[in-house]
């Protein structure tokens, strides 16, 4: 069979030692830190693990040094950042234990989840699906991968940004109510994870707006610093 048109290229991770990691699908936890929580009018006490799904082509990959330039997107007044750990998924896996889960990443990196708040509010306040909100082109920029050696595993370091050079979270990655390994045995629960699969953990509190010309500057210990400058408006998403 003739295929009607050419196949889009597979979105592409960089690894601290030059490898490609073909992104397969990405998992977003929803609230999974209690101050941010707390800020965004839930209690986390009573909240279990739920997640969002984005595009493959919404993560975009930073380069060694400079900025990432992602444009703001179009039918939004209240764009926002949020710093995340993301986790690489190596091995596929369903129903995966617990104690195994770690088998199963490869690596970790620095990840915005750029979220359109204002229509992932009124979404939310109506009952409906995040996707116009979350789901948004180039809303998943993404250092390098750092992968994992000798089972060097990130479970605690500081998650840090700033735009402008203005501190606007800061947490540490212990905060997480649910950690890695709980994360990948409840997510493998309702979907058989695959290689390639990435999985942002949550953001700690301090969300805010970015405008036109911003720069963020998103650090976790031990891990590449990722760095994005916020472009012109955008015309289509």
């Amino acid at each position: 069979m003739t295929a009607m048109f050419p196949a889009d290229p597979p979105t592409i991770l960089n690894t601290t030692d030059n490898r490609d990691f073909p992104v397969a699908r990405v998992f977003c936890v929803g609230r999974n830190y209690a101050a941010h929580a707390r800020e965004m009018g839930k209690d986390p006490e009573r909240d279990p693990p739920f997640y969002f799904t984005k595009w493959s082509e919404t993560v975009r990959n930073s380069a060694p040094s400079d900025a990432l330039e992602i444009a703001y997107p179009p039918a939004t007044e209240n764009f926002h950042h949020e710093a995340e750990l993301v986790v690489a998924i190596g091995m596929p896996g369903f129903c995966i234990a617990q104690t195994d889960a770690l088998n199963h990443v490869c690596g970790y990196a620095v990840g915005l989840d750029m979220t359109r708040r204002d229509l992932q509010l009124e979404a939310r306040e109506k009952g409906r699906p995040w996707d116009t909100g979350k789901n948004v082109a180039d809303s998943c920029p993404t250092g390098r991968l750092q992968l994992v050696e000798g089972g060097a595993h990130v479970s605690t370091g500081q998650i840090q940004l700033s735009v402008n050079g203005e501190t606007r979270q800061d947490a540490d990655v212990s905060d997480l109510i649910w950690s890695v390994p709980e994360i990948i045995a409840d997510l493998s629960r309702y979907y058989a994870l695959r290689r390639g699969d990435l999985i942002y953990t949550g953001t700690p509190a301090g969300v805010g707006p970015v405008s036109p010309g911003d720069e963020i500057s998103c650090t976790i210990a031990g891990l590449p610093d990722l760095k994005v400058r916020i472009g012109a408006r955008a015309g289509n998403s």
